[in-house]
């Protein structure tokens, strides 16, 4: 894939914009799933994905050509998810009652697609919860548990995406398996 899309780049610093839109359909999936994970909200993690993508094709013309463009596109997706994490405080969380719906939560009043079975909900269940536990780790920690467990990337990589050594992922890994160890246990 790594030719194809150095194919991709070389045309689109030649002016063809539509070799982007290519670019963007091998990596929109990956970069929406990062996103999604650090910010844990589909819209928001869509505007990330979009302001990646938009941020890595102005600057396309500062990629360097001999490196992974996931690496960098990963990279730009996950700095945009802290920025707007650090902006943003959410105005209300789902387990939060509603006001005048006798105890009902945010989260209650969302539509189903589909009726589940019971062994669905218990695993929907338990992964929302390890979500929302990876949500409340500060920032550098949640961004280096997802990239090494949730997106399978390595040490090398990860180090390249935050642009720090490996061995300071090394620790924020440990560290955020740590707190959500600490976290799970008393929850």
């Amino acid at each position: 894939m790594d030719t194809i899309v150095k194919r991709l780049i070389w045309e689109v610093r030649k002016g063809n914009q539509q070799a982007f839109s290519e670019i963007v359909e091998l990596y929109k999936d990956k970069v929406f799933q990062v996103a999604y994970r650090m910010v844990g909200n589909l819209h928001e993690a869509q505007d990330v994905a979009q302001e990646a993508f938009l941020r890595a094709f102005t600057n396309l013309d500062r990629f360097d050509i001999d490196r992974k463009f996931s690496t960098w596109i990963f990279r730009i997706a996950t700095n945009v998810a802290i920025d707007r994490l650090r902006k943003k405080k959410p105005d209300y969380y789902l387990q939060e009652k509603v006001k005048g719906l006798d105890g009902l939560t945010y989260e209650s009043q969302l539509a189903s697609d589909e009726e589940s079975l019971d062994d669905q909900v218990v695993s929907l269940e338990r992964q929302e919860w390890v979500q929302t536990e990876i949500n409340q780790l500060p920032p550098k920690y949640r961004t280096a548990i997802i990239l090494k467990y949730i997106e399978d990337l390595s040490i090398s990589e990860i180090s390249d995406i935050l642009d720090i050594p490996p061995s300071t992922v090394k620790t924020r890994i440990h560290r955020g398996r740590e707190a959500l160890r600490k976290r799970m246990r008393h929850v």
